[in-house]
């Protein structure tokens, strides 16, 4: 069962991780590469606790938006703390930190929607995930259970053969076949 945790704790990882990159750099920003992995390995670290059943849009809303206010925290705070022009001053810090924290309300609701969306497709493919899953255990029981329930020991056998006899049927027109060949 592992892998398959480990599996569907990296898709959300993935997918929270693409959108917050995202939302981002679609504000004008970039994302650093050692923000992206540990935004990534946050993501991975608040996901994987919650990965052991199937969870509902409840569950997974609230972990996507809290998870992608956190990383709007941690790209922002990686932008103030290494500028890409050199080395952090505290006068570009203290700019990013009034300018790039407090989102603007177009931001909140851009913000809002994009995780309402996320959160949505994502608990329907949960939902698809484990009917699938669901649906396979009971074929798959189907099959099995005939071979595992086959009786331990064989009823004897009865000393007469039995005698095959031909039953002829009263109503059966015989008719199959290529038709007659007529000759003149």
């Amino acid at each position: 069962m592992t892998p398959f945790r480990l599996a569907r704790t990296a898709v959300f990882a993935a997918v929270c991780l693409g959108l917050g990159a995202a939302a981002h750099m679609l504000g004008g920003a970039t994302v650093p590469a050692e923000a992206g992995v540990g935004a990534f390995a946050l993501a991975f670290a608040a996901a994987y606790p919650l990965a052991g059943r199937e969870r509902s849009l409840a569950v997974i809303l609230p972990l996507l938006a809290g998870l992608q206010v956190l990383l709007h925290l941690m790209f922002s705070l990686s932008h103030a703390v290494l500028p890409p022009d050199g080395p952090a001053d505290p006068h570009h810090l203290a700019d990013h930190l009034h300018s790039g924290l407090v989102p603007s309300l177009g931001m909140l609701i851009t913000h809002g929607w994009a995780v309402g969306l996320t959160a949505l497709w994502l608990a329907r493919g949960e939902a698809a995930l484990w009917g699938l899953l669901r649906r396979l255990a009971i074929r798959l029981l189907v099959l099995w259970l005939p071979l595992l329930v086959t009786p331990f020991f064989t009823p004897p056998a009865t000393t007469e053969p039995l005698i095959l006899r031909s039953a002829v049927l009263r109503y059966v027109v015989s008719r199959r076949g290529p038709p007659r060949v007529v000759t003149a």
